[in-house]
C-alpha cells in the first residue's frame, strides 16, 4: 500500500466526492481513503440501489470529515449543490450499473446510469472547475473496466492503454461510452480527468451475486455452485485493497488526461477459482453442509455473449507511476473467505426474495 500523507503536508486538504461510495469497491475506497487522509473531507454520494449497502460505511458514522448523502448522479440539481455547497476538489465516480447478467435482461438502467450519470457529473464537474482559482489542483477520477476492451483468446497478448474497445455486452459497452466522454473533457476542454480501467476485483463487502461470494455463500448453504459453459472462461483478479491503493496512486501521480490499466497479474480459469474456493472454504468452516464443497459443482448454461478471457497489461502504472499489487490471490483469497465467514449478518439479509427470483431466473430461467 501506498502513503503520500507525507507529501502533502504542505497542502490543502482534499475534499472528495465519491459516487456509488455504499458499493463494493467504492465503500472500500472510502475506507481507505479516512484511514490515509484523516484530515480530508469524504462525500459519499450513492442511490443505494441494490447493490449499495449503508452498512458498508457504518464505521464511519460520526467522522466529522465524513458524510453520506443518498442521491441519483443523473440529478444534476444535486450534483451541481453538493459541488458548491462542499467546496469538492476531486471526484471519484465508482457509481455504475455492473453486472453482466443483470445488463442482459435490463440494459436500460446500465445506458442511464453509466452514460447518461457520467455525463451529468461531468459536465457539473466542467462548470465548477471553471470558477476555480486554483483549478489545477483539481482531478476527476473515473473508474472503469478491462471488459471495454472486449475478448481475448488464449495466446493473445494482454489489453493495454491502447487496446481499441469491442465491448460485448450492454454493461461493458456504457462503461466504454463513459470512458469516452471522460477522455473527451480532457481534449474537448482540458478538464483533469483521469480513467482507470480495472481486472476483476474481488474482496470484502462485495453483493452476492457475483462470483466469488456467491460460490462462499452457497456453499456455506449447501446450495449448487452455478459454473457457466465448461467453466474454462479465464479473468485476471485484483484484491480490492490493492485496487485502492493504485487509485490513491493515480490521483496522486497520475497525469491528467491519461488512462492506467490496472491488474493484479492473476489470471486463472473460473472452475480452477471455484475449486480452490471450495478447498478454502473446506479448510475453514468447520459446519458446511455438504463436504467436499466440491461435490456442489454444477455446470449450468452459458451466458449469452460471454467473454472468453480478460487480461491485463499494468506495465504503464507499474513504470510511470511506480504503483505495484502486493497482494497474492492466494491471500486475497484466504482474506476474502474468511470475511465471509465472518460476516454473515451482513450477507444473510441481502438474500431477499428479489435476490432469489434474479438468482433463478438467471441460473434456472
Amino acid at each position: 500500500m501506498t502513503d503520500y500523507q507525507a507529501d502533502r503536508d504542505q497542502c490543502e486538504r482534499r475534499r472528495l466526492l465519491v459516487t456509488g461510495g455504499a458499493g463494493f469497491i467504492g465503500s472500500n475506497f472510502v475506507h481507505y481513503w479516512c484511514d490515509r487522509y484523516p484530515q480530508d473531507r469524504v462525500v459519499v454520494l450513492d442511490a443505494l440501489t441494490y447493490a449499495g449497502n449503508l452498512q458498508n460505511l457504518e464505521a464511519l458514522e460520526g467522522n466529522p470529515n465524513f458524510r453520506f448523502m443518498e442521491g441519483d448522479i443523473c440529478d444534476r440539481l444535486l450534483i451541481d449543490g453538493i459541488l458548491k455547497q462542499e467546496g469538492i476538489s476531486t471526484i471519484a465516480h465508482f457509481a455504475a450499473e455492473s453486472h453482466v447478467d443483470r445488463s442482459i435482461l435490463g440494459p436500460d438502467a446500465f445506458v442511464r446510469t453509466n452514460v447518461v450519470g457520467s455525463f451529468t457529473l461531468l459536465e457539473a464537474f466542467r462548470q465548477h472547475w471553471l470558477k476555480q482559482q486554483q483549478p489545477h489542483h483539481y482531478r476527476f477520477l473515473h473508474v472503469s473496466t478491462d471488459e471495454v476492451y472486449g475478448s481475448l483468446g488464449p495466446a493473445d497478448p494482454a489489453f493495454t492503454e491502447t487496446t481499441p474497445y469491442a465491448p460485448n455486452s450492454p454493461y461493458s459497452a456504457s462503461k466504454a461510452g463513459s470512458d469516452h466522454l471522460a477522455r473527451a473533457y480532457f481534449h474537448t476542454y482540458g478538464m483533469p480527468t483521469l480513467i482507470t480501467n480495472c481486472s476483476n476485483n474481488y474482496g470484502a463487502y462485495h453483493f452476492p451475486e457475483k462470483l466469488i461470494p456467491l460460490m462462499c455463500i452457497n456453499i456455506l448453504l449447501g446450495k449448487p455452485l452455478p459454473v457457466y459453459g465448461d467453466g474454462q472462461n479465464v479473468r485476471d483478479w485484483l484484491y480490492v485493497g490493492d485496487h485502492c491503493s493504485a487509485l490513491d496512486t493515480v490521483l496522486h501521480r497520475g497525469q491528467p488526461g491519461e488512462t492506467y490499466n490496472v491488474g493484479g497479474n492473476n489470471e486463472v480459469k473460473n472452475l480452477d477459482l471455484v475449486k480452490t474456493l471450495c478447498e478454502l472454504m473446506d479448510e475453514l468452516a468447520p459446519k458446511l453442509p455438504v463436504r467436499p464443497s466440491r461435490d456442489l459443482l454444477t455446470f449450468v448454461k452459458d451466458r449469452p455473449g460471454h467473454d472468453r478471457r480478460y487480461a491485463i497489461n499494468a506495465n504503464k502504472i507499474q513504470t510511470e507511476l511506480g504503483w505495484t499489487s502486493s497482494v497474492t490471490l492466494t491471500q486475497g483469497l484466504r482474506l476474502t473467505v474468511e470475511w465471509y465467514l465472518q460476516h454473515q449478518d451482513w450477507w444473510q439479509p441481502l438474500l431477499s426474495p428479489e435476490y432469489q427470483a434474479y438468482y433463478n431466473k438467471v441460473y434456472h430461467g
